[in-house]
């Protein structure tokens, strides 16, 4: 599956933003507060892994010859 270069980029963050919405909508609702703060701190963990795990792709990819052993 492709994913257009400006939402494939935006993603980390609209997932931090989703998952501190859902926090903040946790502490300020008394409904279903425990179900929020869940999904709400796995979305900004998962943002914050897929942030940090382009991040260290694209250092370590800097660091390599992007040349091919045949030429």
């Amino acid at each position: 599956m492709w994913i257009a270069r400006p939402i494939y980029e935006l993603l980390p963050y609209a997932y931090m933003i989703v998952g501190g919405l859902l926090l903040a909508t946790a502490w300020w609702l008394e409904t279903l507060p425990g179900v929020l703060l869940v999904v709400g701190s796995l979305s900004l963990l998962a943002g914050l892994v897929l942030w940090l795990r382009r991040k260290d792709y694209r250092t370590r990819q800097a660091e390599y010859n992007s040349h091919s052993l045949d030429d």
